[in-house]
């Protein structure tokens, strides 16, 4: 094994096992509702977990602008840049938290009417995100950790943070929900205290890289903050591309009833699963490609970004292969519903096709966030979303959920395509080069 292919390894294992473990906050939710003796708890968690991806991924950029720039600052061996990083993501993480929960009355009313799920629906999901919106703090600045151990080449640190999250969601959840009768609002309980007990595991965690002191004024800095918010508006207005396909999926499930939603809620959770586990390798591009740059070493980024494609493409026939010999019984155990498990059969190819359509889009990104290069992934995202709604308002009057799952394959696939035609323009030592 060649030693870029190594480093890989060493990073992307513990994340691998960290990002297997993330999506089972919402395989744990879906596993308790789909349990339950209504399946419109089923229904209600999808739209609930929908409403919260939309708003912590809108704000992913502080995990991933606080990775790439901290792993340049890692190759460049400049200490105090990666203390100030982690300092300003801290103060804007629970500052936007804060103002979630200040405005989550209107927020969550809002939200859930766009949706347009029956009223039960939207009933017991505003229930839902009225608990687990107390938690936006601790989602947010555990973004910030996330990324500033992966920054500094440590995937552990984020793996121990996902661990305790999880198995404290594991252990109270079934708790609080049969145990205590407490129904859907023990499964959001369940998701709080395992939200904030994972900020106070990485907070503990920091400590290990006795981060220095930096003044105040040092955190509002003209020249470093302009930076850092060129970075982070690329990489918000990618994801508000990215939730405008996503919530849209939802809703167009929505409107077509509780078990069109449910059942494309249960083939989500294959798409989850796989991004998570794909992402272990974005995320060790993430933090090899950022020391690369910081440290100017074009040869080993060139190395790096080869062995990241390959690793993917593998991952994904992996993954495409257990969806088509196993998808079906891995969604018997999210359900014991024969109506949804009858219907989800006839979608079931497109989850099979996840992977191979979606592997290049996630290690690009990871590329392109390692060398904040982020402007092309927004380029790529906004191709992507354009190619995603043409192809539903064209196929699903005649396809009906079939159209709108091809369309999301093609968006899908247009992503790593249009992220792999336009790598020459942003490849830093290309750029280098021409300097």
């Amino acid at each position: 094994m060649k030693a870029i292919d190594r480093k890989i390894l060493a990073l992307t294992v513990p994340s691998v096992i960290a990002n297997i473990t993330t999506p089972l906050l919402g395989l744990v939710d879906t596993a308790i509702t789909g349990h339950l003796d209504n399946e419109t708890y089923l229904a209600a968690i999808a739209v609930g977990s929908s409403l919260f991806n939309m708003l912590y991924w809108l704000f992913g950029f502080l995990r991933m602008g606080t990775s790439g720039m901290t792993a340049i600052a890692t190759g460049q061996d400049d200490s105090a840049s990666k203390s100030l990083l982690l300092y300003r993501g801290l103060l804007i993480g629970g500052t936007i938290g804060l103002l979630m929960i200040i405005l989550s009355p209107m927020l969550g009313k809002l939200l859930v009417g766009f949706i347009d799920a029956d009223l039960e629906t939207s009933e017991l999901s505003l229930r839902y995100f009225s608990i687990v919106i107390w938690g936006a703090p601790a989602v947010l600045c555990t973004y910030v950790l996330t990324g500033w151990f992966l920054g500094q080449q440590s995937s552990r640190l984020p793996m121990v943070i996902s661990i305790t999250i999880n198995v404290i969601n594991i252990s109270i959840s079934p708790a609080l929900t049969f145990g205590l009768d407490m129904k859907l609002d023990g499964v959001a309980t369940g998701t709080l205290v395992a939200q904030w007990a994972g900020v106070a595991m990485g907070l503990m965690l920091c400590r290990r890289y006795h981060p220095g002191r930096i003044k105040l004024k040092k955190l509002f800095e003209t020249s470093s903050l302009l930076h850092y918010f060129r970075v982070n508006s690329d990489i918000l207005l990618r994801t508000a591309c990215l939730i405008a396909v996503t919530v849209w999926f939802t809703r167009a499930g929505a409107r077509q009833g509780d078990t069109i939603l449910a059942v494309n809620a249960l083939l989500m959770q294959l798409f989850i699963l796989f991004s998570y586990m794909v992402d272990g390798f974005a995320y060790a591009g993430e933090a090899l490609i950022g020391k690369y740059t910081g440290g100017s070493d074009h040869e080993l980024l060139k190395q790096s970004v080869r062995a990241l494609l390959k690793w993917g493409f593998w991952s994904a026939i992996a993954y495409s292969l257990l969806y088509f010999t196993a998808g079906e019984w891995i969604l018997s155990i999210l359900t014991d519903s024969r109506e949804l498990l009858n219907v989800s059969k006839e979608y079931i190819f497109w989850a099979v096709t996840i992977p191979l359509a979606g592997f290049l889009a996630f290690i690009w990104d990871g590329i392109y966030i390692g060398c904040t290069a982020t402007r092309g992934q927004l380029v790529a995202m906004a191709i992507a979303m354009a190619v995603f709604f043409n192809l539903y308002f064209s196929l699903t009057p005649l396809l009906g959920n079939h159209g709108l799952w091809l369309a999301f394959i093609a968006y899908l696939l247009s992503r790593g395509i249009a992220q792999t035609l336009l790598w020459p323009r942003f490849d830093p030592g290309r750029r280098q080069q021409s300097l």
